[in-house]
This record gives structure tokens, sequence and C-alpha cells, in this order.
């Protein structure tokens, strides 16, 4: 059984409709990078599988179990954390009290305080100070722990690169492919085509709402990304 099944969702912005009809499927252990251009609908597809938006029709499956009108706490519990794009992390609030209010409504597991420090050695030495003062990379980082915090069986990362330098970004990276080796289902929003390709198992990319290529990592090509990316007749037959 899939660990997460998607069945025909769409999702609007009042009447705007973000995602059309996407049918998505992911094994346990698996890392798919979503990919498409801005406005493609890849943010508002994690936020409805979070449960952070409310989908128009269509289902959102986890284990076998529909929890498409769940809750985005009740999600959590189950095993779904978001990383959302721009962190949003409580400003006012430290680096461990953002960690530790990501464990409150999480699953029982192996990531605790102690984990996260090992995987994030930098957190460690900045437990006490608040989060807005802290490097958009140490934010990311602690947007990550706090996502880890809960335990979860499939981690959504939204644009976890946007606006740090390379080398965060290499380390970043790095970290993920350590979580998905570790087991935890990982689905990765990132605009970096060669990056995302390096660091799945499957690569999706979306157009206009939909899902208009979708294949194992390994056996696709850059350039039936790219066109798929921008609706090129050859991309979109792929």
């Amino acid at each position: 059984m899939s660990l997460l099944k998607v069945e025909r969702l769409d999702v609007r912005h009042g009447l705007l409709q973000a995602v059309r009809a996407v049918d998505l499927e992911l094994q346990e252990g698996e890392t798919l990078a979503l990919v498409g251009a801005n406005g493609a609908g890849k943010t508002t597809l994690l936020r409805a599988i979070a449960g952070a938006h409310r989908p128009a029709a269509g289902r959102v499956l986890l284990d076998g179990a529909d929890v498409t009108t769940a809750p985005a706490y009740r999600r959590v519990r189950l095993g779904i954390s978001l990383v959302p794009e721009g962190r949003r992390l409580f400003p006012g609030l430290t680096v461990e009290e953002n960690l530790l209010v990501g464990g409150r409504s999480g699953r029982k597991g192996p990531w605790n305080l102690d984990a996260v420090y090992g995987l994030f050695p930098a957190l460690r030495e900045l437990t006490r100070r608040r989060a807005r003062v802290i490097s958009g990379g140490e934010q990311q980082m602690c947007a990550i722990g706090r996502a880890l915090m809960a335990n979860p069986r499939l981690l959504l990362l939204d644009e976890v690169s946007l606006g740090l330098a390379p080398v965060v970004v290499q380390a970043l990276y790095e970290t993920i492919a350590s979580v998905g080796r570790q087991g935890t289902t990982v689905v990765l929003v990132e605009q970096d085509v060669a990056r995302a390709l390096g660091t799945a198992t499957r690569v999706a990319c979306m157009l206009e709402g939909r899902i208009v290529l979708e294949r194992d990592a390994a056996a696709v090509s850059r350039d039936q990304i790219v066109d798929a990316y921008f609706g090129l007749r050859r991309g979109a037959a792929a």
C-alpha cells in the first residue's frame, strides 16, 4: 500500500483553480522532487496534502486512510509535516522553543532535540537566540528541525533553498538526503532542476495546476523536464 495517494485533487483560491485533477502516489522512503514554474500549483498542492488548504474536489489518503477533511494538526499526529516557504518560525521564540513547538503535536519516534542538534550542529550553539536574529540558513535549519521534531513519515519541503547562499544550500541538501536515507518519505518543491534531480528518486513537473511529467529521476533527462516545465509539445507528451 502507498504511503501517500492523491486522487483527482482540485484546489482553488477563490475563482482561481490552482490544482487541477492531480493524481500522485508515493511509496514509503521515496523522495519526490516537484518542479515547475512559479504559479504552477506546487505550493498549493503541498498545502492541500498538509491540511493547510481545503481541496474543492478529490481525495488525500495516508496509508489508505482518507484524510481529505482532517485538519492540519491531525495530519501532523498522523505523520505529515510541512516546512513552508518562508520558514514561518515564531520570531519572538528562541531556536529551542521553536523546535519544542514542533514536537508538541507529533508522533513518538527517534527525532528529539539531541537528534536535531546532531543533524544541525550549528543550532546547538543558538538554542537561546531568538529566531528573528539568526541568519536565513540557520532559520531554515530550525524550520526543518521543527518539522522533524514531529517525527513525520512524510516530510513536505517548500523551496528550502530560496534566497540562501550556495554553500548553505549544499549543506541543507546533504541533510535532506540523510533524512531520506533514514526512511522518511520526502516531497521537495524546488526551482533548481539539476539539484532536484541529484537528490530525488522520482521527479514530477507541474504546469498550470496539472502534473504533466512524472518519472524516475534516473530515467528522465534535463531536456525532458525543461520541455514539460515550459509546456512544450515534446515535454507534454513525455
